[in-house]
């Protein structure tokens, strides 16, 4: 038995020794942790080196146009500009959420309808403010566009207009899931008097304000079809313009002629300046009471004008000619391609012009290569060396970028019609097959015969050479 002193200094000398051993024990312990912890950082370290060096980033997919460095602006040097044309900065974007803050759908007094007593004024600020609210949008907006289209309210009288009209249809769609666009396609009138070729105008107009993140907004007649599936807009080239169409400017200056464009396919920037055109365009229309007196000044000053009734093409040239200064700066007369191509000048070298790719593809293994549709860009990309020699538009043998059947009217009954020994649905048939023939082939399938559209044969590997 121990002493009281002793006893007391021994338990004290056990607890000392105990916590000694405790700190000891965790002091250990918090030294295993951390090189545990470090080891485990080297190793994500090291795993994020390797991966990364076999996982490159990919390169973006090439397009037809040069490419053109430029600084990129800052946000308040974007918002600020009042330029129609706006650059604006990356931005993830959110397609499930609207700020609260006030922007221009909130005016009561705003109107979609076209009505001249409720013009669109400050567009350009009003869409900046939105894109303010919605910088999620400013990613791209210099090449957003959206596709517009559409046809009539009721049943077609021809027996295969619908038929006809559903194809044309899925091709515009095909070509815009290709290429990221946007599609609308109407079939009601937003404006009851503007009828026929003036209903469009009604149309864009509401779309521009529907889609104030749509830099373009490219209108396209129903009877039009995409037959080069892989071509993109030159858009750089209209960077200082808010319209294209097709068109020559030697036939409208100088011989004045309604046909010296075609107002069935065209691009139009989504700005103040289109909105004040497109109500100069609709006074002349039927909703107007000077309606048959623009008739009569359209046929006197276009010569070949072979009716007196106003009609969009007419009043469209008719502008350039009179209102030369206030608005020709701004439309560009594109005629170095197919913007829209007529289909007489076209449907009779697509065979030929198919030949003439599958004889590319048959001595470039590259272009055979099977590939996901997201990735067509960059064979398109691959095959311009090839195309060097083919040319743009008439004798090309180069894909025409749009073939437009004007004056066939398939949902009226005319596709029977017959122009130079062709006829209409003929046409249509080979510019839809041969169109449907590049989207098929990503699918694996092909149209063997390009007049008929019911029927197709799967490809073999490495299809044409071992065709």
């Amino acid at each position: 038995m121990l002493a009281p002193d002793q006893s007391s200094f021994h338990a004290t000398k056990t607890i000392g020794m105990a916590k000694h051993s405790y700190r000891c024990k965790i002091s250990s312990s918090l030294t295993d942790a951390i090189l545990f912890v470090g080891g485990v950082m080297v190793a994500l370290l090291l795993f994020c080196a390797l991966w990364s060096s076999i996982m490159p980033v990919p390169n973006p997919t090439p397009t037809f146009s040069s490419a053109v460095t430029r600084p990129k602006p800052s946000v308040s040097e974007v918002f600020a500009s009042d330029d129609c044309a706006q650059v604006v900065v990356s931005m993830r974007v959110n397609r499930s959420h609207d700020p609260s803050s006030p922007t221009f759908y909130d005016d009561p007094n705003l109107s979609y309808y076209v009505d001249k007593d409720k013009p669109i004024k400050n567009w350009d600020k009003k869409r900046r403010e939105w894109l303010k609210h919605h910088p999620y949008f400013s990613p791209g907006i210099q090449e957003r566009i959206l596709l517009v289209s559409g046809s009539q309210p009721s049943p077609c009288q021809n027996p295969i207009g619908d038929h006809l009209l559903l194809r044309f249809f899925k091709n515009k769609v095909d070509y815009c899931r290709i290429h990221g666009y946007d599609i609308f396609y109407n079939n009601v009138l937003l404006h009851p008097e503007m009828k026929t070729f003036w209903a469009k105008i009604p149309v864009l107009r509401a779309a521009m304000i529907a889609h104030p993140e749509a830099e373009w907004i490219w209108w396209m007649d129903s009877d039009a079809a995409f037959t080069d599936m892989d071509f993109k807009l030159p858009l750089e080239r209209y960077r200082e313009h808010n319209m294209v169409v097709h068109g020559w400017e030697k036939l409208i200056y100088e011989k004045k002629s309604w046909v010296s464009l075609n107002a069935g396919v065209f691009l139009i920037r989504n700005c103040q300046w289109s909105m004040d055109f497109m109500d100069v365009w609709a006074s002349m229309g039927p909703q107007t009471p000077d309606y048959d007196k623009w008739g009569k000044t359209q046929k006197s000053v276009l010569k070949d004008k072979v009716y007196a009734e106003s009609d969009d093409q007419s009043g469209l040239v008719y502008l350039l000619l009179e209102q030369k200064e206030k608005w020709a700066d701004k439309i560009y007369v594109e005629s170095q391609y197919y913007f829209e191509g007529y289909w007489l000048e076209i449907v009779e070298r697509l065979e030929n012009i198919s030949d003439r790719y599958v004889g590319i593809e048959t001595s470039a293994g590259e272009l055979r290569r099977r590939h996901a549709e997201k990735v067509n860009g960059y064979y398109a990309q691959l095959r311009e060396p090839y195309l060097k020699e083919a040319g743009f538009g008439w004798g090309s043998w180069r894909r025409p970028f749009v073939t437009h059947f004007t004056g066939c009217q398939p949902c009226n009954g005319n596709h029977n019609r017959i122009y130079s020994g062709e006829s209409c649905w003929k046409g249509m048939e080979k510019a839809l097959n041969f169109a449907d023939n590049q989207v098929l082939r990503t699918f694996g399938f092909v149209h063997g015969d390009m007049l008929d559209s019911s029927s197709v044969s799967p490809l073999p590997f490495d299809y044409p050479s071992s065709a």
